[in-house]
Parts: structure tokens; C-alpha cells; sequence
């Protein structure tokens, strides 16, 4: 049976999403962990991976359970049980075997979080503190991004992709008690695309952000904190 989990998590303590050979401490990593003491060896496939102190509130994997996996009722309360707190999972569906978290998502929906003010230790892990803050700019700026657009001027080295064209379909930011949001809607994203996003709406006039995506022009830019940086939902 292929079932689909929805999985919410603070990534601030471990090391990205995905599995590595290096380290257990990642998302799947201590996913896996749990499953293999439930006797489920079948490995965990996720919409896609998320680096090191980036946070998830609707990431979606999938998994095929053994025979003897039939209650997901209980396999959803028993692996809640077992997983560190900053781990948990939400949701646990059966699905068709045609299903693949990755390659079946339509829509990637991401949200960024910004405060202007001094840092607070509550909210240090989760939010990005800036002490000056153009709203008005970056709701206007981020519109830039919209479309169908090159974006090899706003990925990592090693991005797993064959090819760096995305069509971003929304990008817009929005205020929420006291909260800026930036909000991206794409079929997908390469490695660190939207922190480098971010980055350039924080440091880059509107004007240096079109020649940088019609790679016009070279911009010295850092990506923006990922401890801001939430995969929010996949649609299918």
C-alpha cells in the first residue's frame, strides 16, 4: 500500500531534508530511523529537499508500507511518538501506487518571513530580523520574478536539475501583524533559488534584479538566512 504523509518540521537543528550518507541528522534521516524500528525497510520519498535550517508546515513524501501496515491511523500516532518533537506527522493518506511526492507535484508554494526590529530568543530560529526594512519596495520589486525566467543567477552549485528555466506563477508580500511575508508559487525551484531571491529584494534595485535575471549583468549577492524559509504546501 502507497500512502502519502504530509510532515511539518523546524529544521533548525538538523542538517537539510534528505537523506545522507554522512549523517542521520537530517528530516528522512530521522523518519527513516523510526520506520526501520516499525520493520518498514521501503525507503521515504519527498516533494523535494530543503537545506540545513529551513522549515517545512505541509512537506509531502511518499512511502509503500509492508502488508502487515495496514492501520495508518496508528502508524501516524505511533511514529509521532517516537520522532524528535521538532518533527511531526500531520497526515497520512492511502494513495494510488502511481503517486510520487516529487514527480506528481504541480505547484511548490514557499513563504518567507521577515520582522524588522532587534532579534528575541523566541523567535531567533524562525524569522529573519532586519533592522531597516523597505516594505513598500520589495512588494513592488518581487513582481519581477513572475513568469517564465533563466534563473542560473539564483541557484547553488550542485542544483540537481538538468535545465535552471522555472515559471514562477505568483510572487507577492503582504503584512501580517507586524510580520512581512513573501509568498512564491512555482512548479519548482533550484537549490537556494529563493533565499538568493530574497537576498537580491533585500540588497538589489529593481533595476539590477532584471539584468540579473536576463544574466545581463553580474551582482555580488548572499543568500538571505534560512531560518526564515518555509516549504508551505505542494500541490497535486
Amino acid at each position: 500500500m502507497r500512502v502519502k504523509l504530509t510532515i511539518s518540521y523546524n529544521g533548525t537543528h538538523f542538517l537539510g531534508s534528505q537523506m545522507q550518507t554522512e549523517t542521520k541528522n537530517t528530516i528522512l534521516g530521522n523518519i527513516e530511523q523510526v520506520l526501520k524500528k516499525l520493520g518498514i525497510q521501503e525507503r521515504i520519498i519527498a516533494s523535494g529537499r530543503t537545506d540545513k535550517g529551513v522549515h517545512a508546515t505541509a512537506q509531502v513524501c511518499h512511502l509503500d508500507l509492508p502488508p502487515f501496515w495496514q492501520d495508518i491511523a496508528k502508524l501516524k500516532r505511533v511514529m509521532n511518538e517516537m520522532l524528535p518533537s521538532s518533527i511531526m506527522v500531520r497526515k497520512i493518506a492511502q494513495v494510488s501506487s502511481e503517486f510520487h511526492a516529487r514527480y506528481s507535484a504541480k505547484r511548490r508554494v514557499y513563504r518567507y518571513i521577515i520582522k524588522q526590529g532587534e532579534s528575541n530568543p523566541f523567535e531567533a530560529d524562525s524569522i529573519t530580523f532586519l533592522k531597516t526594512l523597505n516594505k513598500e519596495d520589495i512588494k513592488s520589486k518581487i513582481k519581477l520574478f513572475e513568469g517564465i525566467h533563466d534563473f542560473s543567477e539564483f541557484m547553488k552549485t550542485g542544483s540537481d536539475t538538468g535545465s535552471s528555466v522555472r515559471e514562477i506563477y505568483k510572487a507577492f508580500a503582504y503584512e501580517h501583524k507586524g510580520y512581512l511575508i513573501l509568498n512564491f508559487q512555482a512548479n519548482g525551484f533550484l537549490r537556494s533559488q529563493i533565499r538568493l531571491m530574497v537576498g537580491a529584494l533585500l540588497t538589489l534595485d529593481a533595476k539590477a534584479i532584471v539584468e540579473k535575471l536576463e544574466a545581463k549583468k553580474r551582482y555580488p549577492l548572499r543568500p538571505a538566512p534560512a531560518n526564515g524559509l518555509y516549504l508551505a504546501r505542494i500541490n497535486y
